[in-house]
């Protein structure tokens, strides 16, 4: 029951938290709601939000993976109740909340930075326009962003999580 608690709960992140973060990042870079442009072909737009997307994805499995460590752990050889499962809720919900603030701030922070280094390009006026080109880099740059400041972030949040004591030499490994 526990595991199909975890998919579903990877489900929903996997399409929610990366909708909801989405919509966060293309507000901060100035994009707004991008599905007209994409609607109306401007493939351009279609690849940065693709790489968006895949950027945010990288950002947010940390949150599904340090909740469900911490809750192996605090779960393991007790049965799992409606309360363990609410719990999970809770925490998974506060992790997703915190990653997708922090990975949309840390791509618009990353993308406008970007743009500031290569004077002569306004790559998002460009995307605007349909220019491919930008748009492949800004992709890729947001991308790479994501797996720079993945490790950081799943740190923080495996700090966030309350794990329980152990005896001084007792191991458990997260299942």
């Amino acid at each position: 029951m526990f595991g199909l608690a975890k998919a579903a709960f990877g489900i929903l992140v996997g399409a929610g938290g990366i909708f909801a973060a989405a919509r966060t990042l293309h507000r901060l870079i100035g994009f707004g709601k991008t599905d007209g442009g994409v609607k109306a072909g401007n493939e351009a737009l279609g690849v940065m939000k693709a790489g968006s997307l895949i950027a945010l994805g990288l950002l947010l499995q940390h949150a599904v993976r340090a909740t469900f460590d911490a809750l192996d752990l605090m779960y393991q050889g007790h049965d799992v109740s409606l309360r363990a499962l609410r719990s999970v809720l809770v925490y998974g919900l506060m992790h997703v909340s915190l990653s997708i603030v922090v990975g949309a701030l840390v791509l618009a922070l990353g993308t406008w930075l970007f743009t500031k280094l290569t004077r002569g390009v306004d790559e998002l006026e460009e995307i605007r326009k349909g220019n491919l080109a930008p748009a492949l880099v800004l992709a890729a740059v947001m991308v790479v962003l994501a797996l720079m400041t993945s490790p950081g972030l799943q740190t923080a949040l495996d700090g966030l999580l309350p794990l329980p004591e152990l005896a001084r030499d007792e191991v458990v490994i997260p299942s």
